[in-house]
């Protein structure tokens, strides 16, 4: 069984390799052996998102463990991740437009074990090592921008950081609102954050501390749902990598393949290609 099905991973895999910068084989003799494929490097590196499993369980004699590390690691200072998750969503927004004048925001806490850059005592989990994920969607649970920080860090303090990286979003999908709606759950009814958001012109809905609201009852529970896609992930959920970088380049991939499942659930109604899937229930 496929980590993630064909009509989703293909044209990911497609656009990323077209994204690889091109590599010259300088070697004097000629006689190293083979670079491994670098589409047979990205198939193992999904696997590892989705499954949640170590580099050495998605390796085999076709490719070692060592070479996904190294090829990882290659793929994260050429920042390629990034660029194909900010291609993905400009595809989006071109083909079915994302809802920016709704926007919702949360925290979301995963495990840790290994501890590292992004790990911080869990709140939630007798304090072990756990990460917390500041993620901001769409009016439709489109994943914006998705900040990893330790567990312990509060919701309302990563807010400020998350909305830089939404309003640096202008130069890859064009002329954002100018006042949109953001949703958010009591633990940002601080006056910090109102000031904030007024600053930045953005319309706050809050929820307020001490009082009992429904999930239902306002637009936040997209961010939910978004949070439970992105768990849906092995490598999110239980998080073993110990540096920034390898961590973000995870989520980035994460978010393009929810990116690209939600394209072709709506895109299902509205147009026909060569390759449509028979039903919109994609997995």
């Amino acid at each position: 069984m496929p980590a993630v099905p064909s009509c989703v991973l293909d044209p990911i895999r497609d656009q990323f390799l077209a994204l690889l910068p091109t590599r010259e084989d300088r070697h004097p003799w000629g006689c190293h052996n083979p670079r491994i494929n670098d589409a047979v490097v990205f198939d193992r590196l999904v696997q590892v998102l989705v499954f949640g499993c170590g580099y050495e369980r998605a390796a085999d004699s076709s490719c070692s463990a060592t070479t996904l590390r190294r090829r990882r690691d290659e793929w994260i200072a050429a920042g390629v991740m990034e660029t194909l998750r900010l291609l993905v969503l400009a595809a989006y927004d071109r083909m079915v437009g994302l809802e920016l004048d709704q926007l919702s925001a949360d925290g979301c806490i995963t495990k840790a074990p290994s501890g590292g850059e992004c790990a911080g005592k869990s709140p939630v989990d007798r304090a072990k090592q756990g990460i917390k994920r500041s993620q901001l969607t769409d009016g439709h649970g489109i994943p914006l921008v998705t900040d990893p920080a330790p567990a312990n860090t509060r919701d309302h303090t990563l807010l400020p950081a998350t909305l830089d990286r939404f309003a640096d979003l202008e130069a890859v999908l064009g002329p954002l609102p100018e006042r949109p709606r953001l949703s958010l759950d009591a633990g940002y009814d601080y006056r910090m954050v109102h000031q904030d958001l007024e600053a930045r012109g953005i319309f706050g809905q809050i929820a307020e501390r001490g009082a009992k609201t429904l999930i239902q009852a306002g637009e936040r529970w997209v961010v939910e749902r978004t949070n439970s896609w992105m768990n849906n992930f092995g490598k999110l959920r239980r998080c073993t990598e110990r540096r920034r970088a390898p961590v973000e380049f995870f989520i980035a991939l994460a978010s393009a393949i929810i990116t690209i499942r939600c394209l072709l659930r709506r895109a299902w109604t509205l147009y026909r290609w060569g390759s449509r899937p028979r039903n919109p229930r994609i997995r």
